[in-house]
């Protein structure tokens, strides 16, 4: 199977693209780790200055073991990042199990951290800072707080059981546990942005199910109230003009068939709703329900002629369902379109989801929908130029 055919969309090629160009996930993290670990062995450069120093001195045991313990040290630093980093190369602030292997390596560095200080004296107590900063970088909150914690209170407690080791500023031995709090305000802020990118994208799931629900109760609304009607007036023909029966029952037919077709459409979110489509459709309902129509033969250019076409559709659905009118007014301007009837008035009218889906339409337009009683029910929906 083609690989490109199965990763498809923004994501997934952007992934297989990494994967083509970096020679695949796993080498490229690969590549990052040993950048992490070189960018952290740079801060071990001060240490370079007091071992060549031993070197000079001519005290060469101790300048090879402090030279073979830098080195390491660095070596654990670098291979904590290369072992350790994520498989999937995501940030070090997202938390992750503890590996047991962690524990082995930072003795380790524990040891070299020590031996440092026996060789080289006080300018080697802030290796130990790595401990706590490795831990930091590699464990959970709750494992690396222990470490870091305990690596802050050696750094204060070892200059007071040997002096020879003090002389080091006593702030520097918090640095693990301020970098221990930046890592969790880092996860707070992780979390706080997934938990907002997931309400917004439950919010934009919730907005798309509103959308279709709103259009297929307009399509088979209105599709269905036509049917209905059609249906009625196709069993009082049958015995009277059976020619014109079935000239009703074939609309019938191709009024479901269009329902069925618009359903699809909405789901599949391609749904198009015209105003002069409407129209169309509002004159051959409103013939059928015997209601005299007086309808614009052609409307203006507008850019709200979907929106319109919506308006049309409910307002002419509740005309034949509830309405009992006789005639049917429709107004059609560049910012408004205007239907009323003659019928029994507001307490008629279907405000349940049809209404209120329209509603939610015009508002969205920037708009507002009206309903007066003038002899009857107006609709009115008027949106900004």
């Amino acid at each position: 199977m083609d690989v490109k055919s199965v990763l498809r969309g923004g994501a997934a090629s952007e992934l297989l693209d990494l994967v083509v160009r970096d020679g695949g996930i796993g080498a490229n993290v690969k590549r990052r780790g040993w950048f992490g670990g070189f960018m952290s062995v740079i801060w071990l450069a001060y240490m370079i200055g007091p071992t060549i120093q031993r070197w000079r001195n001519a005290d060469q045991p101790t300048a090879s073991l402090a030279t073979a313990t830098l080195f390491a040290f660095a070596a654990l630093i670098v291979g904590s990042f290369i072992v350790f980093r994520r498989a999937d190369g995501t940030s070090r602030w997202v938390e992750r199990p503890v590996d047991r292997r962690m524990w082995p390596v930072l003795a380790g560095m524990t040891a070299c951290s020590a031996g440092l200080m026996a060789l080289l004296g006080t300018v080697a107590l802030p290796t130990l800072i790595f401990v706590g900063v490795i831990a930091i970088f590699h464990m959970p909150s709750r494992e690396s707080g222990y470490v870091a914690c305990t690596v802050t209170l050696a750094m204060l407690l070892v200059p007071v059981v040997l002096p020879r080791l003090s002389g080091v500023p006593f702030y520097v031995s918090f640095v693990p546990v301020l970098i221990w709090v930046a890592r969790q305000l880092g996860l707070r802020g992780e979390r706080l942005t997934e938990l907002a990118r997931r309400q917004q994208a439950e919010l934009a799931i919730v907005e798309e199910r509103n959308r279709v629900a709103r259009d297929v109760h307009d399509i088979l609304g209105h599709s269905l109230t036509v049917i209905t009607v059609k249906t009625e007036l196709a069993q009082r023909l049958v015995d009277v003009d059976l020619t014109r029966a079935k000239a009703e029952m074939a609309d019938v037919e191709r009024l479901a068939r269009e329902a069925l077709a618009g359903v699809r459409d909405t789901v599949g979110g391609l749904r198009e709703v015209s105003l002069r489509g409407e129209l169309a459709n509002a004159r051959t309902a409103l013939a059928a329900a015997d209601i005299d129509a007086a309808l614009p033969e052609a409307v203006p250019d507008t850019r709200h002629s979907e929106l319109f076409g919506w308006v049309l559709r409910e307002a002419v659905t509740n005309v034949i369902r509830h309405s009992a009118a006789r005639h049917c007014t429709v107004t059609v301007t560049e910012t408004s379109i205007e239907v009323g009837d003659d019928g029994r008035g507001l307490g008629t009218v279907d405000s349940g989801s049809g209404l209120s889906g329209l509603r939610e339409r015009v508002r969205a337009a920037g708009g507002t929908l009206t309903l007066s009683s003038e002899g009857g029910v107006r609709v009115r929906a008027t949106v900004p130029e």
